[in-house]
């Protein structure tokens, strides 16, 4: 694929993230980042860095531990977000602008780096995972949580493509949600890799509601909304509708619908 093109998936990428409000949405995922840095074994001290932050899921998990924290995101909304929830947990995070590809930051600066549903969607797979080992310092770890492609969400991302395709193909992010894939992409820079399935349970009043909220906040849902217009909107309601009605174990009282990703845990040669 030529750099150009993987260029302007990435503009599109950071235009489309900076849609909704993925903050509201990252709040409900804090159990996913303790959990991450539990695996991973925080400790005061260490040196972590959390790439494609958000608004801090991992990166305030690891500070709650007293950890020397850096979050890096392209999403200035983002960045923004995780400095007034730091503010508000009075814990210490340094927030820097930046691409999960090619990070301004110097190598094995990291004892552990960590990324939950981030590095997943850059565009270019190799060059995101060799910047998560170039960072990590040897003997590191490394600590992801990505989504499967054959879960809940990577069902979503699906539908999202098959109503609103985007313009220039790349790989699919649940990609990383798979164990050869990653073995392929981290190679021999690691010693050791283990994926622990685990499920984040997706919670709302209703179907309905949940779909409401998710169109609002998720970006590329938002997106996909605006590019499908008027005369696909129902159609996409009404994919995703179904994809919680199969995955929802709450009955008709509300929405409880596990979603399958995995824990990631490599250490840098």
């Amino acid at each position: 694929m030529a750099e150009i093109s993987l260029e302007m998936v990435k503009k599109a990428q950071q235009y489309m993230w900076s849609e909704g409000d993925f903050a509201s949405l990252a709040t409900g995922l804090v159990i996913v980042g303790e959990m991450l840095c539990e695996t991973v074994d925080v400790l005061p001290g260490d040196r972590v860095l959390d790439v494609a932050c958000g608004s801090g899921t991992a990166a305030l998990a690891a500070a709650r531990r007293g950890a020397s924290v850096t979050g890096v995101d392209y999403v200035p909304a983002l960045l923004e977000r995780g400095r007034e929830r730091a503010a508000a947990e009075r814990v210490d995070v340094e927030w820097i602008e930046g691409d999960a590809e090619a990070l301004a930051l110097e190598d094995g600066s990291f004892d552990i780096v960590l990324s939950t549903f981030g590095s997943m969607f850059a565009p270019d797979h190799a060059r995101a995972a060799h910047e998560l080992l170039r960072v990590c310092h040897p003997g590191g770890l490394i600590g992801m949580a990505n989504w499967t492609p054959d879960g809940l969400m990577g069902e979503v991302f699906q539908t999202i493509v098959k109503h609103a395709p985007p313009p220039i193909k790349i790989d699919p992010p649940g990609l990383w949600g798979v164990e050869e894939y990653l073995r392929t992409l981290l190679g021999d820079e690691i010693t050791s890799l283990e994926l622990t399935p685990r499920d984040f349970v997706m919670r709302a009043r209703s179907i309905e509601h949940w779909v409401g909220f998710f169109r609002e906040n998720l970006g590329p849902l938002k997106v996909a909304f605006a590019r499908v217009g008027e005369a696909g909107e129902q159609a996409l309601v009404e994919d995703l509708s179904e994809i919680m009605r199969r995955y929802n174990r709450a009955g008709d009282r509300a929405l409880a619908a596990p979603a399958r990703y995995v824990e990631v845990v490599a250490r840098r040669r």
